[in-house]
């Protein structure tokens, strides 16, 4: 407080938080404006500007969907003029994935009632459809097959095997591919169809393969969320939950591991992937845990306003609430 209180320096300004999953892709966002005023064509665009980078392409058809599964009139629209373009088949997949994940929600499964469970499991199976649709009419295109991944989620135990397969088509592709491999750590980890040990193993021997500067490469950081919040905050967060959550954190080991993904990540120069903003929300999240405000500042400084991971909620409830309380901490003024 007595420090605050006598600094006359400026004080920094608090950033209007933005959950937007568009992220800072401006010419995503004016594409997704036009499509909802009903010119489906400027969606068409701005995914067909990706071109072969697919990260970037699967995070505009993933936004796009978002927005479809609100309100779906522009694409009804599109599919309907045009019934065999592949991307809008994509989107209308990711769509449907979205849906089936809203109609599931974020409960654990004690608190999930069978409504919604019988919910997730229908749109689920359309979504792995329609993904495979996608993928006959762009089989060249990794996209359609994350969704198919993400679709498995509902009834997965047992699925391993078919996973596999799905993930191993979408590494013919794209061999790092940023969303196909964190809905792989998320299905192998222990609150979904696997364990602690499965989820480490795919996320470090990924990490470990990619080359420098690959979203990938912070992959055993979001495990290392993942066990946290399984271990110590499973449920509803606790001051307790987030107390051994940061016990953890500091952890020598966890320490190595963190930096040596950040490492690996910055390698390559400043990264420029299409997830760059959802690694940069890791490492705010994962210093502010570390008690390490110095390196937490210099993250939220990279990130500016964009909250864009569902990590935040793991330990503090709601991830606007998790962004800003720990900015405020990284900015020293709480």
């Amino acid at each position: 407080m007595f420090r605050n209180l006598f600094n006359r320096g400026p004080q920094p300004v608090e950033p209007a938080v933005d959950l937007d999953p568009a992220l800072d892709d401006l010419d995503l966002r004016a594409a997704r404006d036009k499509a909802f005023g009903g010119d489906w064509q400027a969606a068409w665009d701005v995914v067909e500007a990706a071109g072969s980078d697919w990260e970037r392409r699967g995070r505009r058809v993933w936004t796009l969907s978002v927005a479809a599964a609100d309100d779906g009139a522009w694409l009804d629209a599109w599919r309907a003029a045009i019934p065999d373009d592949p991307t809008a088949a994509a989107i209308w997949a990711s769509t449907l994935a979205e849906r089936a994940s809203r109609a599931r929600g974020s409960a654990p499964a004690a608190d999930t009632t069978p409504e919604r469970f019988v919910g997730f499991a229908e749109l689920s199976a359309q979504a792995a459809v329609v993904g495979r649709q996608a993928i006959a009419l762009a089989p060249d295109d990794p996209v359609p097959w994350v969704d198919v991944l993400w679709a498995m989620f509902a009834g997965g135990r047992g699925r391993q095997q078919e996973f596999a397969e799905a993930l191993a088509e979408v590494r013919r592709r794209d061999r790092f591919h940023f969303a196909a491999h964190l809905a792989a750590v998320s299905f192998h980890c222990e609150k979904w169809f696997g364990s602690h040990d499965a989820m480490f193993g795919l996320a470090r021997s990924t990490a470990a393969a990619a080359p420098p500067g690959a979203g990938v490469t912070m992959l055993p950081v979001f495990a290392q969320f993942e066990y946290a919040m399984r271990e110590f905050n499973w449920g509803t967060p606790t001051p307790k939950g987030l107390l051994a959550s940061r016990r953890y954190f500091q952890r020598p080991e966890v320490q190595r591991e963190l930096d040596a993904c950040v490492a690996k990540w910055r390698a390559a120069g400043t990264p420029a992937h299409a997830d760059a903003m959802v690694c940069r929300n890791w490492l705010a999240l994962a210093y502010a845990l570390s008690d390490r405000r110095a390196e937490a500042k210099a993250a939220f400084d990279e990130i500016g306003p964009y909250v864009a991971s569902p990590a935040w909620s793991y330990f503090f409830g709601d991830r606007k609430h998790g962004f800003l309380s720990n900015w405020r901490w990284a900015n020293r003024l709480r």
